[in-house]
């Protein structure tokens, strides 16, 4: 018999076990029928655990992850099972009991208040999607698709993710997995239940009229972003500019019963290009035209949690580990889990110190979380509550630094495309790249064309 039957269950998942609790483990296993038919040492419990530390430590392999866990109890240290047994506990759990727990977990986290996480009574969230490099098998180029180059294979297969981010949190409310060969749209849509209530922005790759009346019958309010065909041709003109339009499906008239009525949107930022946005928000009094414009760059939370999951959380340009599709939707799963719960740890300090959630570094606290996974000192509530106290001192002076400053940095190539670029075009994309610096607030106005 192996040492670690009747041993593994004492691992714990160090800080995030506030909130992936072994009750609630349990409460999932039985849910989805994961439950162990015999006493083994790698049970299932343990290998949620583990699944969500493959996620934790990225770019550690199967050995070191479970050393990380099981390193500071002396009974398991020194018996770790091997690769394959890791994998074959991996593949028995599947990615159904992974995505159970992440929608257990998964939410809106703002209090009523916090700004940049409500307008006008609506939370705020947004829609958008990434992609994942997955390992390049004949089974995940079949399930996932990815880049093609004249119809051949091109990169690696990728699996396309969906989420519906809270906005002044990132916090991920819902998502979606899928391939690289499936639309955001139709991801999207699916997530539309989840919208009720909230005013959910979007980029302009989305629109649609079924994605619109999928997330109006939710209950929820749209602020589209739109290209300058859609919805182009005013029905009514309204006092502030904005104007009503029609957005019918493709090759319908724009009376066709089947289309829907928006309210058009357009505006300039520092007199650049015009910004065309949709909403179902149709009082031009309740709803000011400028109060829209300046919400819409609320999108980009999105984009920045998407970036503590692929850049800091499973590390930049690092591909999934497994060569099998369910197992990467196991594995995707699990990275929505942990960073959600990262969030969650995020809030907590931010409620502690009464600041604002985007003043906490990340980075700080993803680090923090892997340590108190090696130490094993985080494995009870008592012991958690100290070690979230720890953290809030040793993260302090990162806190709060006073009011965020507007910066941008000039975007230009700062590594060239490929090696074999010539040295000329190298330095004419890099030659007049300048520092981040500090900029001046943006200036908004409507689209002059639209006031006249």
């Amino acid at each position: 018999m192996h040492p670690w039957v009747g041993l593994s269950d004492r691992v714990r998942l160090g800080v995030v076990t506030r909130w992936v609790t072994p009750e609630l483990v349990a409460a999932v296993l039985g849910r989805c029928r994961g439950r162990d038919k015999k006493p083994g040492a790698l049970p299932a419990g343990f290998m949620v655990y583990y699944t969500l530390a493959l996620a934790l430590f990225q770019q550690d392999s199967y050995d070191d992850v479970a050393e990380q866990l099981v390193g500071s109890i002396r009974e398991l240290s020194a018996s770790v099972p091997n690769k394959s047994s890791f994998a074959r506990a991996r593949t028995r759990l599947g990615p159904l009991v992974v995505e159970t727990l992440f929608r257990e977990l998964a939410g809106p986290l703002a209090p009523v208040g916090l700004e940049a996480s409500f307008y006008r009574g609506m939370r705020l969230a947004a829609v958008d999607g990434f992609v994942l490099d997955a390992p390049d098998t004949k089974a995940n180029r079949a399930a996932f698709g990815g880049p093609t180059n004249n119809g051949l294979p091109a990169g690696f297969p990728q699996v396309r993710v969906v989420t519906l981010t809270e906005c002044g949190t990132h916090a991920q409310i819902d998502a979606v997995v899928g391939g690289f060969n499936g639309g955001e749209r139709e991801l999207a849509v699916a997530m539309a239940v989840s919208a009720a209530g909230m005013l959910v922005i979007m980029d302009r790759g989305l629109p649609g009229v079924d994605l619109w009346k999928a997330y109006t019958a939710a209950g929820a309010h749209l602020l589209l972003r739109a290209r300058s065909c859609v919805a182009r041709r005013p029905v009514q003109h309204l006092p502030d500019g904005t104007y009503l339009a029609r957005m019918s499906l493709a090759g319908q008239r724009a009376s066709h019963p089947g289309g829907v009525t928006v309210r058009v949107v357009e505006y300039r930022v520092d007199g650049g290009e015009v910004v065309r946005l949709l909403t179902d928000l149709l009082d031009p009094d309740a709803y000011p035209a400028a109060e829209l414009a300046r919400l819409y760059h609320a999108r980009w939370e999105a984009e920045s949690a998407f970036r503590q999951i692929k850049t800091f959380q499973r590390g930049p340009a690092e591909v999934l580990r497994s060569g099998d599709p369910d197992l990467v939707r196991q594995e995707v799963w699990a990275h929505l889990v942990v960073h959600h719960c990262l969030t969650r740890v995020i809030m907590s300090l931010a409620d502690d110190n009464g600041i604002d959630p985007d003043r906490v570094s990340f980075v700080k606290v993803l680090k923090h979380t892997r340590r108190s996974v090696v130490r094993q000192c985080a494995d009870t509530p008592k012991k958690i509550k100290k070690f979230l106290v720890v953290l809030a001192a040793k993260v302090r002076r990162k806190l709060d630094n006073g009011a965020r400053r507007l910066r941008e940095a000039d975007r230009h190539l700062k590594r060239p495309d490929s090696k074999y670029s010539s040295k000329l075009s190298y330095r004419i994309n890099t030659r007049d790249r300048k520092p981040t610096r500090r900029v001046s607030p943006k200036v908004i106005t409507l689209h002059q064309a639209i006031v006249d």
